[in-house]
């Protein structure tokens, strides 16, 4: 059986994939493009991080959605001259699009279960990145077709994460998901600062 995998080459659904190889679960990645001013770096990120024997991934556009949104995760920043808020990289119903187009992805393909490496964020503050949404998603699924989503870093934190991915020695330092920087991580926004500190609390022996 082949199941769905979200990818974006950042550390989470990288380590997810190896945890899945592990398993000897056969997986599609599946990246999504929405138009996000990094999309070409993660792109190829993603194809230098997978283990192996993955299959090809497939890249899908939703990118005319967010065409005309002003969030930084769209329009890229000048970190010299403007000031970022959190606020200023939300993204109505990403999350849920993701999903939605998941699921209708993967049943069109008689793929009947969605993975996805979401944790347990300490600066997720989108709607649709609560664990109440997390925790109803499936239930929601439930009633409308027989995709099913799994999460089995839910309830992890970002320093779990990094000990898992050391124990199945994926590349860390390869994976990328800066916020900011189209590029190269800007060590200041909310994913490359929680990277950063549950990497030193690995090293440090500790948790975050």
């Amino acid at each position: 059986m082949t199941v769905l995998l979200l990818c974006s080459g950042g550390l989470d659904s990288t380590t997810l994939a190896f945890w899945l190889r592990e398993q000897g679960v056969s997986f599609l990645p599946v990246f999504f493009d929405y138009g996000q001013h990094c999309v070409e770096t993660e792109w190829q990120t993603l194809h230098s991080v997978l283990p192996p024997s993955a299959l090809k991934p497939q890249r899908v556009d939703i990118s005319h959605i967010f065409a005309q949104s002003s969030s930084r995760l769209i329009v890229e920043a000048d970190l010299w001259r403007e000031p970022v808020s959190d606020q200023d990289m939300y993204l109505p119903y990403r999350t849920l699009l993701f999903f939605s187009v998941a699921a209708s992805f993967a049943q069109t393909r008689h793929i009947t279960e969605v993975y996805s490496g979401f944790i347990n964020s300490n600066h997720a503050k989108e709607i649709d990145c609560s664990a109440k949404f997390f925790n109803e998603l499936d239930a929601l699924a439930e009633h409308v077709g027989p995709v099913r989503f799994r999460m089995p870093f839910r309830q992890w934190s970002k320093a779990d994460v990094v000990r898992e991915a050391v124990r199945l020695q994926v590349s860390v330092g390869l994976t990328y998901s800066c916020q900011l920087f189209s590029d190269t991580p800007c060590g200041a926004c909310p994913n490359c600062v929680e990277r950063i500190n549950a990497i030193e609390a690995y090293r440090d022996g500790s948790d975050v």
